[in-house]
């Protein structure tokens, strides 16, 4: 009887040490297995800007609890901010929304979106360098250049494979925003100004999937030379490059009232300028065509149209109305 007390009292022992040791391990690994966060979840940290659906309105108020991870730190340094935007307003100003009826309008920039959207991604001989780099500008104010900025983005933002971001480019007149009913904040000439900045931070999200928008930021008495700058290319390279599916838009200032647009210029693969119907001359348009013409890929599109002689009736195929 000994011999077994003695055996069973040696077993009990070791198994006790051997919890012990266990939690001991344990413990002393705890912080290393915290840390140790997938690449696969860092990734989509990143580009859950162009990617994630968008959050509700509880997911947007801040966490009163501190990151524990190093996903979600990563995520509040890289990730971009989340905006809604009001559809009802927007569409009854006349933009184009994803869920709205079909109408001439929506036809008529899914026409004008389709080659510019081919021309983007084209491979090999056809390959357009940054041609996924789209300048919107006009030959002078209030021909409707933002509104066809703001609508082929959207009209684009419909599409299933692609996601598009708009950028408000026209620095001393930025308009985008606000006709969003967007607040303003730091956007991409801070980013160009500041070295220190990353051009991620401040994109914002909204609740249309694949659609984000860059701000113009800060007015700079040195806005032309910032955009001349190597610091600018490598920007527009990054934006042009970081996701394979993007579009990116730029909303510029007027060819014949700013310089800005022709030095944007130089890094587009793709210019859409807008002609008001009735109202820019055709000297002021052989005057700013050549001042955009550093991208050789220009598309004119022209705006408030009272006259059509085609016979395309989209809206009314469709059964709707058109605008």
């Amino acid at each position: 009887m000994d011999l077994i007390e003695r055996a069973a009292q040696k077993l009990k022992n070791e198994e006790k040490k051997s919890l012990l040791e266990r939690a001991t391990n344990k413990t002393g690994n705890a912080d290393e297995q915290d840390l140790k966060v997938p690449a696969s979840m860092i990734e989509k940290s990143v580009a859950g800007e162009a990617n994630a659906p968008a959050p509700s309105p509880e997911t947007i108020a801040p966490s009163p609890q501190p990151a524990k991870t190093v996903s979600s730190a990563h995520s509040e340094r890289n990730g971009s901010k989340q905006v809604s935007l009001d559809l009802v307003s927007l569409r009854e100003e006349g933009y184009i929304m994803p869920d709205m009826a079909p109408t001439l309008m929506a036809e008529e920039f899914r026409i004008i979106k389709r080659q510019l959207i081919l021309n983007s991604f084209a491979e090999g001989d056809g390959k357009i360098n940054n041609g996924n780099m789209i300048l919107i500008t006009s030959a002078n104010p209030n021909e409707g250049k933002t509104y066809c900025a703001i609508n082929l983005a959207l009209s684009i933002a419909s599409e299933q494979d692609v996601t598009v971001l708009l950028v408000d480019a026209d620095f001393s007149k930025p308009e985008v925003l606000s006709r969003l009913g967007v607040a303003g904040g730091k956007g991409l000439m801070d980013v160009v100004a500041d070295p220190s900045l990353d051009v991620g931070d401040y994109l914002l999200r909204t609740n249309i999937p694949n659609f984000a928008i860059l701000p113009a930021g800060r007015q700079h008495n040195r806005t032309t030379e910032l955009l001349a700058s190597d610091r600018m290319g490598k920007i527009v390279d990054e934006i042009a490059e970081r996701y394979p599916d993007r579009i990116v838009i730029f909303d510029s200032p007027p060819t014949l009232a700013s310089s800005a647009s022709s030095v944007l210029a130089l890094h587009m693969g793709q210019i859409v300028f807008v002609i008001e119907a009735e109202n820019t001359t055709e000297p002021q348009i052989q005057e700013a065509i050549p001042m955009v013409s550093a991208c050789e890929n220009i598309n004119l599109l022209l705006n408030r149209t009272k006259f059509s002689g085609s016979s395309k009736k989209f809206a009314t195929y469709y059964g709707y109305g058109g605008r």
